[in-house]
């Protein structure tokens, strides 16, 4: 008699306890692990795109996302200020990518180190409103996120209509980022492991910044 394959419910249940999406005590402490990954994805497709856009020596769509020169901060210091900041949930990380996606995919623009910055705040505070219970508003957003009230409002609004107001994201989705998040830690595992093969010792610099990030122009 062969072994029962575990329920849908049940696999997603421990999917989403190892992203760090379910708090399985009363509260939650800590650093999520869907930040390290989303972080981790983000800038291999940053600089994957970037490449791409060198070599074939093509010009990237410029949207109003696009600025002047890359901020200072790296991806995964911008995303744990937004989170440490903002207490949204850590699902609105993921319905935050998947939107990201959906917008690029409509602009036909690259993920590139002048608007991953502000595509970030601005997803997550439309993730944050649309499914968190509670949640700051536009002018918070902007002072987590380094830009003005006002650039935000109109970043929200291109976002918006980028996206046609679709927002909605059904579970298959959301499972299925969730497994190339997944996917990803397992990739970077690999890196780690081949760094510590070849004994080489990198040292890491993650402070967090206590003031606002302010954004490149």
């Amino acid at each position: 008699m062969g072994t029962l394959a575990p329920e849908p419910e049940v696999t997603c249940s421990k999917k989403y306890l190892a992203l760090g999406l379910k708090i399985s005590g009363k509260e939650k402490s800590g650093k999520p692990r869907v930040l390290s990954l989303l972080s981790a994805l983000l800038e291999r497709s940053v600089q994957n795109n970037e490449s791409l856009l060198e070599s074939s020596q093509s010009e990237d769509v410029i949207t109003i996302f696009h600025g002047s020169r890359a901020p200072s901060l790296g991806i995964e210091q911008y995303l744990d200020r937004i989170y440490k900041y903002s207490c949204c949930s850590p699902s609105c990380f993921v319905v935050a990518h998947i939107y990201m996606e959906r917008f690029i995919e409509c602009t036909s623009a690259h993920l590139t180190s002048l608007n991953v910055h502000r595509l970030l705040i601005t997803s997550v505070m439309v993730a944050a409103k649309f499914i968190d219970d509670a949640f700051y508003n536009n002018a918070y957003y902007a002072r987590v996120g380094g830009v003005t009230t006002k650039e935000l409002n109109k970043l929200e609004m291109k976002f918006l209509f980028g996206l046609d107001f679709q927002l909605h994201v059904n579970v298959q989705t959301f499972g299925s980022y969730c497994s190339l998040l997944e996917k990803e830690g397992t990739v970077g595992l690999q890196i780690e492991r081949s760094i510590q093969a070849c004994r080489i010792n990198e040292s890491w610099s993650n402070k967090d910044d206590s003031t606002c990030a302010q954004i490149a122009r």
